[in-house]
């Protein structure tokens, strides 16, 4: 009797890890970059990245793959086998790592031009929409975070808005001239620099 107990229940335990292996979900991140070349026929996209790291990325063979992918910025981007614009600054929305990546959705952000600075935070104002960092000077320089700038996070992209970072975190910031002074493109928050 035990020993049935024992392997219903180790049935049991196998059946409920299966399901939560069935469910997961690819975490959507993002980085920027120019896109280099997009090749339809070997299902690829080049992008000279900002950060240096591999810049092929490969289209999703499985349209059905579960995401995790903010709604927000996934309604505000271009599905990756539609987007066709070489010489394009971009974010890019990715799963997967190195030279395994795959492209999810890209976002045009225009010409620039773009400054990055890169610091620690040293005030993040959710209600003014604004980060303020020291940079590598010791300079404090502030921005102002839009609803459509992005953030790259541990967890995953997200809407600027949506971005918490502590104090003394170090950031990235990618930033364009408006009329009310520098605005975070993408601030990349998931760095170990």
């Amino acid at each position: 009797m035990l020993k049935s107990l024992v392997k219903i229940l180790m049935l049991v335990g196998c059946l409920a890890l299966a399901s939560r292996v069935a469910t997961a979900q690819e975490i959507v991140h993002a980085l920027t970059g120019t896109v280099s070349s997009i090749d339809a026929g070997a299902k690829t996209i080049e992008i000279a990245t900002d950060d240096g790291s591999d810049g092929t990325f490969h289209f999703m063979a499985d349209p059905h793959t579960p995401l995790k992918f903010d709604r927000g910025i996934r309604n505000d981007a271009t599905a990756a086998g539609d987007f066709k614009t070489q010489g394009a600054h971009v974010v890019v929305y990715y799963f997967g790592a190195g030279g395994g990546r795959t492209v999810v959705a890209l976002k045009d952000v225009g010409a620039g031009p773009f400054t990055a600075t890169s610091g620690t935070v040293v005030k993040f104002d959710k209600k003014e929409h604004s980060l303020t960092i020291k940079d590598q000077s010791g300079a404090t320089q502030s921005f102002n975070v839009a609803s459509s700038t992005i953030a790259e996070t541990d967890e995953g992209a997200t809407e600027g808005i949506k971005f918490d970072p502590r104090k003394g975190e170090k950031v990235i910031v990618a930033a364009a001239q408006a009329s009310g002074g520098p605005t975070a493109v993408f601030i990349n928050g998931a760095l170990g620099f």
